[in-house]
């Protein structure tokens, strides 16, 4: 779908919702402090498309699982980012179907009590963040191991620099090739009981 395989079409829509959602809390709390019924509706609004683009990035998320190159230390991290953004989604979900059966006619206990969920549901989603950023950032998730080894052979070969660049050290050609050829092999992992079965 748009020229891109099922890990870039997860990570483009991974921005937009979360930046939504954020908003919402935000718009939410404003609302509430400054008693703004503008910034609810703001609030309100960015949690509706923030909730509908956040499970359409978790489901293309799921179709995605399958389709990348992966050993054991990927694999446990997936399972983290997964479990954890459909907590995430499902919190967010649950304030917005709550609002909607009452018809955003909130008791202020209520009230109260949604706010309590949506601050957690964003810190939740911070570390959804942070563990898609530890997979692709620290273990290359989402790219092919012939890929990487392409651009590590590129990344330990002679290149030249603009004048005025600051120097910097490159590691050791065979010492690099070495250490790649060791992790960009394939190795057999466990998966936990009910794990549907993938290719790696």
């Amino acid at each position: 779908m748009f020229g891109m395989d099922l890990p870039r079409l997860h990570a483009t829509l991974n921005d937009l919702p979360a930046a939504l959602l954020l908003a919402a809390v935000l718009f939410d709390l404003a609302g509430w402090l400054m008693k703004r019924e503008s910034l609810l509706w703001a609030g309100i609004w960015s949690l509706w498309i923030g909730v509908i683009g956040g499970w359409a990035s978790v489901i293309v998320g799921l179709l995605a699982e399958s389709r990348i190159d992966h050993g054991d230390a990927i694999h446990l991290l997936m399972q983290q980012h997964k479990t954890w953004g459909i907590v995430t989604m499902s919190l967010f979900t649950a304030v917005l179907a709550w609002k909607l059966w009452r018809r955003f006619q909130l008791s202020g206990g209520e009230d109260k009590v949604l706010k309590v969920i949506m601050l957690v549901a964003l810190a939740i989603m911070v570390r959804v963040g942070q563990l898609g950023g530890k997979l692709v950032f620290e273990h290359a998730a989402g790219i092919p191991t012939s890929m990487m080894q392409t651009e590590i052979e590129n990344r330990v070969g002679d290149h030249q620099h603009a004048p005025g660049t600051a120097p910097h050290e490159h590691a050791d050609s065979s010492a690099a090739m070495d250490s790649a050829s060791d992790t960009t092999k394939a190795k057999p992992h466990e998966h936990a009981p009910g794990t549907a079965p993938h290719d790696h």
